[in-house]
This record gives structure tokens, sequence and C-alpha cells, in this order.
């Protein structure tokens, strides 16, 4: 594994690189690519992609949110009551509910047409919850559980940025930005959660086969916050290239 010193030396060698076509064609290539550069393998574990620290990656003119982490809500039966209130028949002719949505602070999201549930932050309780349009509280998130999911994957954060031109297949990236972001700040990822900054994307289904057909399935439950706002979840910014 690279130390430190030598992953800020390959980052500069691999921004005077200039363009680099994508590894992958679509919204992923530009991770894809960048791990395949620094010789890391892709995986989808709760820790960082470093010892030290997680790598992420963005478009600069990218709108679309990153995910921070995944975490489902608490009591474990809660994404089982979500999808039997709230769950709608899969598009996918499969006869399995599903629930694929967008929940924040600022308003209850519409699923099917109709209100469906939001989250709120309730400070004296140290929790952030989901609650319907009656007040119920339909799942939560204790503030252990949330900050000990996000230092687990960013004990730092190494953030590079790219220039990009091209589509699909033939897209090419300029990574030419980076930036280390340390210190998790708790507080401001509440009040980010407050203005909606942070919304949480709901992916619930039910397994179609084996012993657990007709089970739930959390598909990944994912905080999510726009690439720009990234730098306000830690307290210290340092630029790298």
């Amino acid at each position: 594994m690279l130390s430190y010193k030598d992953f800020v030396k390959r980052l500069n060698e691999i921004k005077s690189r200039g363009w680099i076509k994508t590894h992958r064609a679509g919204p992923t290539g530009i991770g894809k690519t960048l791990e395949d550069l620094l010789d890391i393998d892709e995986n989808n574990i709760a820790g960082p992609d470093h010892k030290h620290f997680e790598l992420k990656s963005a478009r600069k003119s990218s709108q679309s949110m990153l995910t921070l982490f995944t975490k489902a809500p608490l009591p474990k039966k809660a994404n089982a009551d979500l999808l039997s209130k709230f769950g709608y028949v899969s598009a996918k002719g499969n006869n399995k509910k599903e629930i694929h949505t967008t929940v924040n602070c600022l308003e209850f999201n519409k699923l099917k047409g109709l209100p469906g549930f939001k989250i709120e932050v309730r400070e004296d309780e140290d929790k952030m919850v989901l609650i319907d349009t009656r007040n119920s509280v339909l799942g939560y998130w204790d503030k252990l559980t949330l900050k000990s999911a996000f230092v687990k994957k960013y004990p730092a954060l190494m953030y590079v940025k790219a220039d990009s031109r091209g589509t699909d297949k033939n897209e090419e990236f300029f990574f030419n930005e980076a930036y280390m972001l340390k210190g998790f700040d708790f507080d401001n990822f509440l009040d980010l959660v407050e203005k909606g900054t942070i919304k949480v994307d709901v992916r619930i289904g039910q397994y179609s086969s084996g012993k657990s057909k007709g089970k739930t399935h959390d598909h990944g439950t994912g905080f999510r916050i726009k690439p720009e706002k990234l730098d306000l979840c830690f307290g210290q910014r340092k630029k790298i290239i």
C-alpha cells in the first residue's frame, strides 16, 4: 500500500499526464479510472480505501450527489415496516415491492403522488428520525451510530477533482486538483441535514430467490451531498495539488 507521501507523488504524476481516457463508460468512470491509476481495487466495504483515508473523486462540472456512507435506520425492522407501509410494486414486473426515494428535512417526499415521510433532527435526543405526516417515528439513526459510520469510513478524505470532456466510453479526465479533508464535525453534519444539504436515499426491495425470497433487502440507504459542499463535513482542509 502506498504511503501518504507516495500517494501524493502519484497524484502529481497523474496530473502531469494531462487528459486520460476513462476506463469505464458512465457515471462511475471517474472513480474507476483514478483507482486503476493508483492501483486501488474497487470495494464496497464500510472502511476507507486506504489505510489512513478514504478516496473520492468528482467531475468539476458534475451536479450529481456523492454518497458519504450507507447505514440502514434502526431498529432492525424499520426497513421492513417502511416497505410494508410505503412500498409499491416494482416496475421490473416481478411482483416484488420496493422503495427508491430521496428524503430530506425540508419536506415530505412523494411516493406514487402521495406524501410519504421525511427526516427530522431531534438534537435533544441525539437522533435523526424518519417521520410520517402524523409525526409517527418510522425509524431513526442515533448520534453514536452516525458518527461511528462516518468516522469509520473517513478517518480522513482524499478528495480529487477533475475536468472532463467527451461522453460515455470516449470521456476523458484531467485530474488536476486534490484536497485532504480531516476532522469530522458532527454538529456541522446535523446542520447540513437540517438545511437539506445532506439528503438520504432510501433503497429497499425484496429478495427474489433463495432462502431469503420475499424478505426485505436493503440496497444501501445512502447519506448524500453535493460535491461542492463536501468539505463542510470536516474541520480541516488542505490542498494537495
